[in-house]
């Protein structure tokens, strides 16, 4: 069974968070070792009284095999801190949640990403103002973060699907449970070209206590926040905070001083954010240039030992899959199957009989970041 249930069940657990989940990492060295501890070494392993009891509680009353089995049939990934496909990004903010729910995929191209956000009273002029920045983000590549909510976020959301991009909604419920009821067909959408992510485990319900926390993930997966609407209390403002916190990029549109839902924004601007008053300051800000160099740059550099060891075997001579297998050092179905997506992604190329070559102009690129 795989381990990750184990951080499917703590998470579960009112009261043991990232901190406590990493202090039982550190105490027991896996969350299955910790999960069937005594209470005296979980009190060792500095949890309180009633978290004990809450530990305790939940084995009692949890099959953690049915959970998983559960979520398996949802077609719900999960990617904990441990998993190298976690978001790098979200790994910088400040405990980063342990665990995150996924309907669709994250890929690693949404690194490059950039937050929509604003009002669910979005007025035609924050309207037309969001569709240009969302078409725009999804034309040029870039991954439209929002909160699936009415207004503003919904958009976002639609205008990058639409436009042929990808897209993840970041929810305060489980993903399950997509919130409003009515942006279930745009969530499929996002499924098919993005995702659907939560911190939330499946079955969690919208509470309106869990959209202000959900909110340091949407800034957290993106390299900035763009805040187009927003009223004085908004929550859009909570994820410019965040933002803040977090080292983003922060724009606000700017709006009219009578306008209700430029308020927050313009206040915003008055406190140091960015004013967008075109696409290029965005453009300019990120260097959207840049972006589509390291994106390039992505897909050719290793990105685990397996693919840099079988790169240092490989040259512009065809080797054979046996010969790599011998000079690599490695299961013969490790070598085949990482051959086979290094291909994919351009970096080899097989010649015929099983005989591969390092692709030339990317094999020197290789070499010349080393």
């Amino acid at each position: 069974m795989d381990e990750k249930k184990y951080w499917v069940g703590f998470n579960l657990i009112k009261g043991i968070g990232a901190v406590r989940l990493q202090g039982l990492i550190a105490y027991f060295g896996d969350l299955g070792s910790a999960w069937s501890a005594d209470p005296a070494r979980l009190a060792e392993a500095g949890l309180g009284g009633k978290v004990i009891e809450r530990v305790l509680a939940a084995r009692q009353k949890m099959d953690l095999d049915q959970v998983w089995a559960k979520i398996e049939a949802q077609g719900i990934k999960i990617l904990t801190w441990q998993d190298e496909a976690y978001p790098s990004r979200l790994k910088e903010i400040d405990q980063p949640p342990p665990v995150m729910y996924i309907r669709g995929d994250y890929l690693p191209d949404d690194l490059f990403a950039v937050a929509i956000v604003g009002t669910r009273r979005v007025t035609p002029y924050g309207r037309q103002i969001t569709e240009e920045l969302a078409s725009f983000l999804a034309s040029n590549g870039i991954t439209v973060v929002s909160g699936l909510a009415r207004g503003v976020d919904a958009v976002a959301h639609q205008t990058a699907l639409k436009a042929g991009g990808r897209s993840i909604a970041i929810l305060g419920s489980g993903v399950d449970k997509i919130y409003p009821p009515e942006h279930q067909k745009m969530a499929e959408q996002m499924m098919e070209r993005g995702a659907v992510m939560s911190d939330y485990a499946p079955g969690t319900p919208p509470d309106a206590s869990n959209f202000p926390p959900r909110n340091r993930i949407i800034s957290g997966l993106s390299l900035a926040v763009v805040v187009v609407e927003a009223g004085e209390t908004s929550g859009a403002l909570i994820t410019a905070e965040f933002a803040a916190e977090q080292g983003r990029e922060i724009f606000a549109v700017p709006g009219s001083i009578l306008a209700p839902q430029s308020k927050g924004t313009n206040k915003l601007i008055q406190k140091g954010a960015q004013p967008l008053l075109t696409v290029n300051d965005l453009m300019q800000a990120l260097d959207f240039s840049r972006i589509g160099e390291h994106k390039a740059a992505r897909k050719v550099i290793p990105t685990d030992e397996t693919e840099a060891r079988l790169m240092d075997v490989l040259g512009d001579e065809p080797l054979h899959v046996d010969e790599i297998r011998n000079q690599a050092d490695l299961p013969i179905e490790k070598v085949s199957a990482t051959l086979a997506l290094m291909e994919l992604k351009g970096m080899v190329r097989q010649v015929g009989g099983m005989n591969y070559v390092a692709v030339r102009e990317e094999q020197a690129e290789y070499k010349a970041k080393e």
